[in-house]
Formats: structure tokens, sequence, C-alpha cells
């Protein structure tokens, strides 16, 4: 899907702005290995809906950025997108719309009562969770209650106890801390290369520099995993050696990130260099926006939708099997 676009690169920024690692971007001119992204508009353009596909579909979190973005994704995809939503406080008071669709928010203390009536009227429903962290463990045990299949795009909370509710419960689903399917695939192949050919890439030096929204205050989890990769190939590294940029002003004059996108994006970059200086090898993944991750959660729904039509035998699901499954719009 994203190779119709070309590489979406932050080049024509990097020019005098004294950082080493972002530096060097400026004598290459081959473009990065970048995880480009696509809008709903240009989606739904050059993917044709499949009528077959159209399922009802919840989207708990519409409140939130991430969740508002899954549910426009859903009516671009031609899901039933349906009319409810769920919020943490008891008087969320607003609804949101989303394209024709209002949205009703309602208080936890309805969330059991109405979403079972909810799943009598539409048996194939298919819920997907952008709620918070607090609120995983919670949500899950009350999917799992109701027997309703769900996506868990939610980060955070005990993914112990989230996978054994799960188990126990016997319910479908698909968990994944990351949804956007090419960031998963470009994770895959390192995991792939890092356990084929360990050490390969020793002595090399690596740096890492991350770019995200100033309010997201922990470490990248998907930097954490290349990170992984490289130290399995033979690598040195620490964690507390990547620089984390959160400052919007660094992010914009130094890293490229468009001003539009700086309440939402994910910027990564790894250099490699050879212990003698002869050799280096970069990798580089920027997301700008929510779209990545919401395509790929609902992708997820419909390959989860297609799952319990077929009454698969296994439950429990992540993006590397809807990845395999080869049946991604």
């Amino acid at each position: 899907m994203n190779s119709l676009l070309p590489p979406m690169t932050a080049t024509y920024c990097l020019a005098n702005t004294g950082h080493p690692l972002l530096a060097r971007r400026n004598r290459w001119q081959l473009p990065p290995l970048v995880c480009s992204v696509i809008s709903h508009s240009q989606l739904t353009s050059n993917v044709a809906v499949n009528p077959g596909r159209s399922f009802p579909i919840l989207v708990n979190g519409c409140t939130g950025k991430m969740g508002k973005a899954v549910a426009e994704s859903a009516l671009s995809a031609g899901l039933q997108l349906l009319p409810v939503s769920f919020s943490s406080v008891e008087k969320p008071g607003r609804n949101i719309k989303v394209g024709s669709t209002e949205i009703q928010i309602h208080g936890p203390s309805e969330r059991e009562s109405l979403l079972s009536s909810i799943i009598q009227e539409n048996p194939d429903l298919i819920v997907v969770d952008y709620t918070v962290p607090d609120a995983v463990n919670a949500n899950a045990d009350l999917y799992c209650k109701l027997g309703v299949p769900f996506v868990m795009g939610t980060t955070g909370g005990d993914r112990y106890m989230l996978y054994k509710t799960v188990q126990d419960a016997n319910v479908y689903a698909v968990i994944s801390p990351q949804m956007g399917k090419q960031v998963v695939a470009f994770l895959a192949a390192m995991e792939i290369m890092a356990d084929q050919f360990p050490g390969a890439f020793s002595g090399y030096s690596l740096e890492v520099m991350e770019s995200h929204q100033a309010n997201k205050l922990d470490t990248s989890g998907t930097a954490k995993a290349v990170i992984s990769c490289f130290q399995k190939l033979g690598v040195n590294f620490d964690l507390n050696q990547i620089k984390q940029i959160r400052d919007p002003k660094k992010q914009v004059e130094m890293v490229g990130v468009p001003e539009e996108y700086l309440a939402g994006h994910a910027f990564h970059l790894y250099h490699l260099t050879s212990p003698d200086q002869t050799v280096s090898f970069e990798f580089q993944h920027n997301v700008c926006g929510r779209s990545i991750y919401a395509e790929g959660s609902i992708d997820a729904a419909i390959f989860l939708h297609e799952k319990v039509k077929s009454k698969a035998e296994k439950r429990i699901y992540d993006m590397i099997d809807v990845l395999r499954e080869g049946n991604m719009r």
C-alpha cells in the first residue's frame, strides 16, 4: 500500500544543525528505509471496499485522537461503525462526530449493560480498544466476560494478566502494542536477521535518535525492540544512550518533523559505524500522524472477524499473524 508513495525523508531540514547523528544525513542522497503514511482519502480512492467484509465494529476510546482515527478508518473501509463508545469518567460531557456518525459517549457505569445489549443485537460485533493504559485489564475483563472478540491497541496495563484473562475465557483477540503494519514487518525482519546472523555487527558502534510528541514521556518501545535486535547482532549499546527529542522547536529545526504533525509523530534513526569508521549502515522509519496505526487496527479487526467466522482453533493473535495472512487492504 505505502509503496505507491515516495519515501518521506527529512533530509532538506537537517543542514547546519550541528547534530552529529543528523548531520551525516546531508552527505547522502539515497532515501532511507522509511515507513511512509497514506491518507484515508488516498486509501479509499485506490482500494475498493469489499461489501462482504462489512460487519459491526465498536471503537472504545473515540474521545482520544487515536480512537477517533480508528473510527474514521472503519468508515473508510465500509464497516458498520456503531454510534457508541465509552469513557473512563462518569459524565463524559460531549459526543463525538465521525463523518456523518454521531458517537454517543457513555460513562463506566453503563458499560456492561449497554455493551451486553449491543452484542445481543450484533452477534458478529468486533470491539477495537484505544482507551488508556489503566483501563486495559478492566476492559479486557469485560470483553471476556461478555464473550466479544476484540482488538487491543491500547498499550500498558498488566500484559501477563491480559493474556491470561483472554486465554482463560477462550475469547478471540488481536493484542499488539504496535498496530502499524509496515513497522511490524520491519521489526519482524530485524528479528529474523538477529536470529539468523548473530554477531554480524560485532564491534560496530550504534547511535539512536527517536522523536515523538512532547507528551510522550517514556522511551519508544519500537526503538527498544530494534535496539534489542542490534544487541543480538553484536552491537554494544545501552538504552540510556538513546537521544530522545521531545522539544517541538528541535523537532522542527533539527529532526525535520512537519509542524502540523508535532502533536502526533514517530521518527526513528539508527546509525551503525564500523570500528575503523570505513563502513556505515543507517535505518530510518518516520511516521506522521496516526493513519498507519488506524489502518492496521482495521486490518486486524477484519482479520479477527474472519477468524471468528471460520471458528479458528487459535484464539489469541498479534500483528505478525495479521501480516502473515496476506489479506490486508
